[in-house]
């Protein structure tokens, strides 16, 4: 037996001769039993553990508030402790404030410890003075007017404040407070972006299309009637430029290792090898591919994984990246089909927000099965070439990571959410500069990045075959600001919420802005902006920009190129 083998089981079994499972503790959401109903009072309320609600949390701590700082898990940090440690950086120079801290201090911007991420966010928190409450999942939204007076949480405790911070990947907060949003992909004509919509054709096109090779879709090659590989849409693709209700693949950020120790690859629950029939017919169709297990845009290579020491990502046309899985996470809702002419916004929550946190938790768990039986297919099924399952067989998971839930990443990651409406949307325009703003909160860089929306059936030279869409990576000229107008509501839907994650940005422009820094960096902006309103007695809305562009340049940031 192999070291990494024998360690597993170790772990597996439990004091007194029970047999634990070790990913008990991996779960999206628990329902629990609420307490006694309890009021909770503050200056500020920041809602969501992410990056960019610690940032919030601690920034308005500093100028003196009240701050309570909640957290949907049982962890702070989201996806910078829950897996993502290979920075999407961008430009470092773009990069300031408290941003700038977490990095210096923890010691490197990019491959730190997912762990000594979540310690240093604790830290960083307890030194500013933040109460901390973990495992509150918002149930409901009290307004008054345009005015958000508390909301309470399922443990029965309800939150008045006189701000609060919608930090969640998902909008959660803002959606129960009634405030206008999307999902999914704007027609390419809506901000006449050229990213826009499906099938863009500017950037990796041939990036993770299983290297153009004519794979039949089909379970028996060429023949439609045995029905569709597991894995491909039966949806019909859109055409070029038209917009959806799809958003970008989710996945786990694992954190691998090649080093003594090593934990191998579970077998999940139920798994079955016929899941994933099109990437072995993948593997073995044309003898001159080559695997690198890892990120490629030379002709004829893929991943068709990335396998590295440290956080592994998606990297391939068959991969980590559940495509397809995740259209309902946002909102509860998915609706097939395209359009041309963008619908109007959504309001409230279709889905009660219990009923979408157990939805949630059955993604969460499918994409588990998907990723845990991805690995272990590679790691052991048959039509893996030999000299690639041994190559993969040298790496398991880190030992020293997630030890709570199995070494598996307690995180998802939600590339995308829902994204807010308000008066001035980021697009496509900003992140090439050529449209500037002059309420600038800090600065974007990374490229126009977006991971696949759908796997789909298409006719490529005559042929029947299977493709991925909605891939693109499209860099920006340089760092370029992005606007206060663009984290606050409109004025008419609610006067008393930021919203420096979820942000009012197309589809194309929050695939440059989603990245853990920029959510940092916002998030600061957003508790500097908070501490003002509350200060001068006005909504978020009529803050005075001077003295916020004062304060933030005070505390570091950057916020032109």
């Amino acid at each position: 037996m192999k070291y990494g083998s024998l360690l597993f089981l170790m772990i597996l079994w439990a004091p007194g001769g029970a047999f634990a499972n070790p990913f008990s503790e991996l779960f999206y959401y628990r329902a629990i039993q609420p307490g006694p109903a309890k009021s909770l009072e503050c200056d500020l309320a920041v809602y969501g553990g992410t990056p960019a609600g610690v940032a919030a949390a601690i920034q308005a701590a500093t100028m003196g508030k009240k701050v309570l700082f909640f957290s949907f898990n049982k962890h702070v940090g989201g996806l910078t402790s829950g897996g993502l440690t290979a920075t999407d950086v961008g430009k470092k120079n773009a990069i300031g404030g408290l941003a700038q801290e977490f990095y210096e201090r923890i010691g490197r911007i990019r491959n730190f410890s997912p762990s000594a991420a979540e310690k240093l966010f604790r830290e960083m928190l307890k030194e500013a003075g933040v109460e901390v409450l973990l495992r509150r999942c918002l149930v409901s939204v009290e307004k008054e007017g345009e005015q958000i007076v508390s909301m309470t949480m399922d443990t029965g405790e309800t939150v008045q404040a006189k701000v609060f911070v919608d930090a969640t990947y998902e909008g959660d907060l803002f959606a129960a407070a009634g405030v206008s949003y999307y999902v999914g992909r704007e027609p390419s004509a809506t901000y006449g972006e050229s990213l826009g919509g499906q099938w863009q054709m500017l950037s990796y096109r041939d990036v993770y299309q299983f290297c153009r090779l004519p794979i039949s879709p089909y379970v028996e090659p060429a023949n439609s009637d045995s029905g569709l590989l597991p894995e491909i849409s039966a949806e019909p693709a859109g055409k070029p430029g038209e917009g959806d209700f799809r958003v970008q693949a989710y996945n786990f950020r694992t954190h691998l290792s090649n080093r003594q120790g090593k934990v191998s690859f579970p077998k999940p629950s139920g798994y079955d090898p016929s899941r994933y029939a099109l990437l072995g017919r993948f593997l073995n169709f044309d003898s001159r591919l080559r695997w690198t297990l890892n990120y490629t845009v030379a002709p004829m290579t893929d991943g068709p994984i990335q396998m590295r020491n440290g956080d592994s990502n998606n990297a391939g046309s068959f991969s980590t990246d559940y495509i397809g899985g995740n259209y309902r996470w946002p909102d509860g809702t998915y609706e097939p089909g395209s359009f041309t002419k963008l619908p109007p916004p959504r309001h409230g929550l279709p889905v009660p927000l219990l009923e979408l946190y157990e939805l949630r938790e059955k993604i969460f768990q499918d994409h588990v099965a998907y990723q845990q039986g991805l690995l272990f297919f590679l790691a052991n099924d048959p039509q893996v070439p030999e000299a690639l399952q041994k190559r993969v067989n040298k790496f398991g998971l880190d030992p020293h990571e997630f030890k709570k839930t199995g070494h598996w990443p307690h995180q998802l990651y939600v590339r995308e959410g829902r994204r807010m409406l308000s008066d001035y949307v980021m697009t496509q325009a900003n992140c090439e500069s050529k449209r500037s703003v002059e309420d600038s909160i800090g600065l974007a860089s990374y490229p126009m990045d977006s991971h696949s929306c759908q796997r789909v059936v298409v006719q490529e030279k005559g042929v029947t075959t299977v493709r991925n869409e909605g891939n693109m990576g499209y860099k920006c000229p340089g760092p370029y600001p992005i606007a206060y107008r663009s984290i606050i509501p409109k004025k008419e839907e609610c006067t008393n919420l930021l919203v420096p994650l979820c942000l009012s940005a197309s589809h194309v422009a929050y695939g440059s802005i989603r990245m853990e820094p920029v959510f940092m960096i916002i998030g600061q902006s957003a508790g500097v902006a908070a501490s003002i309103a509350i200060d001068a007695g006005v909504s978020v809305q009529d803050i005075d920009l001077g003295q916020l562009h004062r304060r933030l340049k005070a505390e570091g940031q950057v916020l032109q190129h």
